[in-house]
């Protein structure tokens, strides 16, 4: 893996473990979450293939989503997305801390499976994230599964972000689904994101990475890094009012 931007010294220099989590580093001393999306698309800007991310993926793509996982506090996701790609826990520890971090799953109804990998294949339990209107046989059934089950009064952007941070979770990694993205820009509440686009034209008809309500403005961006494997470009961009990048 190689970086285009910012010049990484050498000519195609080969990056690291080291290198590559110091590209990645969140801000420090961060007193407020800090979200950071991360997706794969196709260059024709498909989501999936054949219904998974997986279609998309390469050893680039899974170095990089491995590692954006040990530098955060806490993975973001919708239930959608935890059922479709049958998600269990993080693997290895947090950068700064003594786990992996918790994924923190997003669902209105609570309905998800307490016997699948989420909550039988973990280290960490979930963290799940669900409304007090949902079903308490079902809460209660997760909650026996291990799972530090959070009702609240809705599933907004800033009472979720809340939530983490009440557990000092501020270094937030959402890897989607595209309706929990585009929930997250229409709060203006993302920071960052981690755009792999994989060298395939996908065609069919998948969805786009972020699903927005009708409305949401247009959220600007800057390009604080790009890197390439084998074909794939790793994009990273930042808020574009969030100053200078610490490469300039």
């Amino acid at each position: 893996m190689h970086a285009l931007l910012p010049p990484p010294g050498p000519p195609a220099a080969e990056l690291d473990d080291s290198m590559l989590a110091e590209f990645y580093a969140y801000p420090d001393d961060l007193a407020a979450p800090y979200v950071r999306v991360n997706f794969v698309t196709s260059a024709d800007g498909a989501a999936s293939v054949d219904g998974r991310s997986a279609g998309l993926g390469s050893a680039a793509d899974r170095r990089v989503f491995l590692l954006l996982r040990e530098l955060a506090d806490v993975v973001l996701a919708g239930a959608g997305t935890v059922r479709t790609e049958d998600y269990r826990g993080a693997r290895k520890v947090t950068r700064g801390r003594d786990t992996p971090p918790p994924i923190a799953v997003v669902t209105g109804s609570a309905d998800l499976d307490p016997t699948s990998r989420l909550f039988t294949d973990t280290t960490t339990p979930p963290i799940v994230l669900t409304l007090d209107s949902a079903p308490q046989e079902r809460r209660d059934r997760l909650a026996a599964a291990g799972a530090d089950v959070v009702a609240l009064e809705r599933l907004t952007p800033d009472l979720l972000l809340a939530e983490l941070a009440s557990r000092g979770l501020h270094r937030v990694l959402c890897e989607g689904g595209p309706v929990l993205f585009g929930d997250l820009v229409a709060a203006d509440a993302v920071d960052e994101l981690c755009l792999t686009v994989a060298p395939l034209i996908a065609a069919g008809t998948a969805p786009r990475i972020c699903d927005a309500r009708p409305g949401t403005p247009p959220r600007p961006l800057e390009l604080a890094g790009v890197l390439h494997d084998d074909g794939n470009l790793l994009l990273r961009y930042r808020r574009a009012e969030a100053g200078p990048t610490p490469f300039e």
